[in-house]
């Protein structure tokens, strides 16, 4: 975990650059509370902020090459550093420190753009080419590390985080409305100009150059989904078989067991790469499988818990089972319970690090969860990953639960569901009949969809009649037209509900505290291999991550591998019926910012309906105070 920022353009463009340049730094010195850096050439001004965790004595950056013609920044861990190392020292390069982030100055000098297909971490980074006085830049295949960049004239400003781009002269915050009207369907930012007008992000798996003031940006990264079956796997069953044969070693019957004992061995290979510190390391720990996994896999001793509680008494945590679990493990358990004032006290210095609104409730956990952690450890593994690529949330089933129904024409089921839309009271099977009736193209937008068009426009005083989600999910379904219904889902959450909302909180949360998260499920290897699982090992009518599951079971007890997904408990639906919480609400929903966006008779109507149990409105109702918070904090 670190801060990256600067501007690349004409030197005379700024007075005084390097005021400029660290009040930019200042802005996300949390990031990286250890250490700062500057580089400043004839176009370029780079920043940086530390959070040192390998080679702690000589990791400072920017890091240059021998002539100092080449300079690099970097957020985050390269896990393939070492075997990049002797590659390079190799071929005549010579190192100045032990830092993952050098290899990216040498394996420029080497490889160019190309040296993209040689990285396996989490990273951002720009390099600075003084011999073609260009800058070249890079987001991680998954969009774990945040890259924001602004143009303003023939100058590039560019920052691990928003709020440090607004301290360059003649940056100012401006709402952007059409990330506001997406944000209401999919409850994070889902465009890639944010939600301030002119200030972009690199999209997952992105990378850009900028030269004389031009911007350049392609996709170096796609994770398009294989068409796999059981036929393919027992193929590969059987070539493995014959090699290992021949060596004496150990061979499959069964292609179910031979893909789980893959997994067991690609997620051990992740884990243990991602041990690479110099300072100690923790895990976070719910009762759930991927963090349980994961924290098995870790030999640090510290594990992380946290969890809610209601006035009445009532836990919305799982502390009691990830102590357990933690005891069964040999680890140190380390919990706190947060309460509700701490919630809702929270939220605005919970905008303030996330930057854009993010209406997940379990962001305000992780703030508190790496808070916590900060007192210990610098470094904290996570299970993160695990949902997407082996099939673990409940929706992905819901393909094989319409499959009978969809087999009738497609006339007689829009039919259907038009008839049901038109009884004007709910009723059991209601919403099957509306999503049947749609392809996976029209109902799946990524794990959110709170308001639709109609109800968007309706809530909105002046909407600024954004295309519908769907809209934008469109080009990425036309690339996978003819892959599953489920795998298609998974694709879309990965170019989503992966950087939207899950690398997000993940990723301001931790910084907020200066710790490191990190993610091994995340790693390619573990992509490459999940992204082959046929649909049969991903689910069934009884359960999700069945692969997973069965990989984990060596060394965790069954009540954890066959666990059901909880997700995070978080009692925002039985406080918004508490007159204390209530009542904030609907002072927010009913001030002056309100009217300025909504019309607040309906947020009103929202928040009633909810109290008096007509309607569970709780996530669109986080959802639009989540906004309003966070307009208040920005502007």
């Amino acid at each position: 975990m670190s801060g990256i920022c600067g501007f690349i353009g004409p030197a005379n463009e700024v007075e005084n650059r390097e005021r400029v340049l660290q009040a930019m730094k200042d802005r996300i010195a949390h990031r990286g509370p250890d250490d700062e850096g500057s580089h400043y050439d004839k176009g370029a001004a780079l920043g940086f902020r530390r959070l040192s965790i390998i080679d702690l004595a000589h990791g400072h950056q920017p890091l240059l090459n021998e002539d100092g013609t080449v300079v690099v920044t970097c957020d985050g861990i390269i896990y393939n550093h070492l075997e990049l190392r002797a590659e390079l020292k190799a071929r005549g390069h010579h190192f100045a420190t032990n830092t993952d982030a050098e290899v990216i100055v040498h394996g420029w000098e080497e490889y160019g753009q190309a040296l993209l297909d040689r990285l396996n971490g989490m990273f951002a980074f720009i390099v600075w080419d003084a011999r073609t006085q260009s800058a070249f830049g890079a987001r991680d295949f998954f969009g774990v590390k945040p890259f924001h960049f602004t143009q303003r004239g023939d100058t590039l400003i560019y920052a691990s985080e928003i709020k440090s781009l607004f301290a360059y002269p003649g940056v100012a915050p401006q709402l952007n409305l059409e990330a506001l009207e997406q944000y209401l369907s999919f409850q994070y930012s889902a465009l890639p100009e944010t939600f301030f007008k002119g200030i972009f992000k690199l999209s997952p798996g992105e990378c850009f150059t900028f030269k004389e003031g031009a911007l350049t940006t392609r996709r170096y990264f796609d994770p398009l989904p294989a068409a796999t079956t059981v036929a393919v796997v027992r193929e590969k069953m059987a070539q493995h078989n014959t090699a290992s044969q021949a060596k004496g070693g150990l061979t499959y019957e069964d292609p179910f067991a031979y893909t789980v004992d893959q997994v067991k061995q690609v997620i051990e290979q992740a884990v243990d790469t991602c041990m690479l510190s110099d300072v100690e390391l923790g895990s976070l720990l719910s009762s759930g499988i991927d963090s349980s996994y994961i924290a098995a896999l870790n030999p640090s001793k510290r594990a992380f818990t946290v969890g809610f509680e209601t006035a009445d008494g009532v836990k919305y945590n799982e502390i009691s089972y990830a102590k357990l679990a933690a005891d069964e493990l040999g680890k140190t358990h380390i919990s706190r319970v947060i309460t509700a004032e701490e919630y809702w006290d929270s939220v605005p210095r919970i905008m303030y690090h996330m930057d854009e609104p993010l209406a997940d409730p379990s962001a305000v956990a992780l703030y508190f969860l790496h808070e916590m952690v900060s007192k210990d450890v610098k470094v904290v593994f996570s299970g993160e990953g695990a949902d997407e690529f082996f099939g673990g949330y409940p929706i992905y089933h819901e393909p094989l639960g319409l499959a009978g129904f969809q087999k009738l024409p497609r006339g007689l089921r829009r039919g259907l569901a038009a008839i049901a839309r038109a009884i004007p009271f709910r009723f059991k099977g209601k919403s099957f009949l509306n999503r049947a009736a749609k392809t996976v193209e029209e109902r799946y937008i990524s794990n959110a969809y709170l308001f639709t068009v109609a109800e968007r426009e309706a809530l909105l005083k002046a909407p600024v009649k954004a295309p519908p989600p769907e809209s934008l999910t469109q080009p990425f379904y036309a690339k996978v037209a003819g892959a599953l219904d489920t795998n298609k889902m998974q694709y879309i959450d990965y170019n989503f509900w992966v950087p939207g909302d899950i690398m997000l909180k993940g990723d301001r949360m931790a910084a907020a505290h200066g710790v490191e998260s990190r993610m091994p499920l995340l790693d390619l290897r573990v992509f490459a291999l999940a992204n082959t699982l046929p649909l049969e090992y991903l689910l069934n009518d009884e359960t999700t991550k069945l692969t997973l599951r069965a990989a984990a079971h060596d060394v965790l007890p069954e009540r954890i591998t066959t666990k059901p997904k909880l997700g995070f408990p978080v009692p925002t639906r039985v406080w918004l019926k508490e007159d204390r919480w209530y009542n904030r609400v609907r002072l927010a929903f009913e001030g002056e910012t309100a009217q300025q966006f909504f019309n607040t008779d309906l947020l009103v109507r929202l928040l009633d309906e909810h109290r008096t149990g007509k309607a569970d409105n709780s996530r669109k109702i986080w959802n639009v105070y989540v906004f309003l918070v966070w307009y208040q904090v920005f502007f």
